[in-house]
């Protein structure tokens, strides 16, 4: 695996993919580009070391959720979505494909660079923990086991699919069993970054979406408990 960390901007505006390139080979990352959503998915699997995806929304062909959807078949390298769109449902919709964050235009080279330092930061340690493990740590839940050295998730030997930030967020409330944690603990100690109140959503959504591949009724969550006024919650064994 390279020691240089991978980028793939993604945008069907060339100026926008140029200044982020700048900005991302000034320090010290590898660009790739993609000018729409089916170059990005090609790129992607022509290229299995890409460590982080800057994908915008609106892109023509394939938008940027599709391609998301499409990415996340073959890669669980995080991926960053930029759009001029900041509706809630906006969100949510790119949360739902497989998205790890979201960053709304126009954004400063230091949001931008906080954000992908955060990104990366995760994802290296979740590839160095699946590569260097070689012994099994199995973690039950109920009927699912959790597999920490290889990060696999399954229910009656079927497989679970979840993403670099669904483990993480699984992994930091199996480790915190029996205490509830609020958005802002899950996101501080998940992300490593500073919480926004922006974050509360994110953490929702995120949480929504592991109970609905988890639960088996997520209406009704019996995994991941909510804790009202305090957080969400794994019961101890």
């Amino acid at each position: 695996m390279s020691t240089v960390q991978q980028i793939l901007v993604v945008d069907d505006d060339a100026d926008i993919r140029e200044v982020l390139r700048i900005q991302l080979e000034r320090k010290g990352y590898f660009v790739l580009e993609a000018a729409n959503g089916k170059e990005a998915v090609l790129a992607v699997a022509e290229n299995p070391d890409i460590d982080l995806i800057i994908l915008d929304i609106m892109m023509p062909e394939l938008s940027g959720i599709g391609a998301c959807a499409e990415i996340r078949k073959r890669s669980s390298a995080p991926v960053l979505f930029l759009t001029a769109r900041s509706k809630e449902n906006d969100k949510t919709a790119a949360y739902e494909n497989g998205g790890d964050d979201y960053l709304v235009k126009p954004f400063s080279q230091a949001e931008l660079l906080m954000k992908v330092r955060s990104l990366l930061r995760r994802y290296v340690v979740y590839k160095g923990k699946t590569e260097s493990a070689s012994n099994s740590s199995e973690i039950r839940l109920q009927d699912i086991l959790i597999d920490a050295a290889s990060h696999s998730v399954t229910r009656e030997n079927q497989k679970i699919d979840l993403t670099d930030t669904e483990f993480q967020i699984l992994m930091y409330l199996v480790k915190n069993r029996g205490k509830a944690k609020d958005a802002q603990a899950i996101y501080e100690g998940v992300w490593n970054d500073k919480f926004l109140p922006s974050s509360t959503n994110t953490i929702m959504v995120h949480i929504l979406k592991l109970r609905k591949k988890l639960e088996l009724d997520f209406n009704n969550p019996a995994i991941i408990r909510t804790v009202w006024g305090k957080g969400y919650q794994i019961d101890e064994a």
